[in-house]
């Protein structure tokens, strides 16, 4: 393979591959550990400031929970003022505390 710029953008873009992954293998990991009853919604709020949980979906959060399926999230979200591709990290105190107030009742 030649040397110069161009095997420079492969090797970088290999690697971006292998942290994409690992993300993936992290969020997975997280959503297990919240079906399982692990680890608590409250829990992965807290956690937010990592950049593996900051970045996942809250919708991916909730349908995580047992018992909670698209059209109960999907509900549940929209009452809590919670928009669909909103991720864990962008939201706000209020949205949080309508969110775990919800989960409980």
């Amino acid at each position: 393979m030649p040397d110069g710029p161009a095997s420079d953008d492969v090797g970088a873009a290999c690697e971006g591959v292998g942290e994409g992954s690992r993300g993936a293998t992290a969020r997975r990991a997280l959503l297990a550990e919240v079906a399982s009853g692990a680890v608590s919604v409250s829990e992965v709020f807290e956690r937010n400031g990592q950049d593996r949980v900051g970045r996942t979906r809250v919708v991916q959060v909730l349908r995580a929970v047992p018992g909670y399926g698209p059209a109960r999230v999907a509900a549940l979200m929209a009452i809590c003022g919670v928009e669909e591709k909103q991720r864990v990290g962008a939201l706000n105190e209020q949205q949080r505390e309508r969110l775990l107030r919800a989960l409980i009742s």
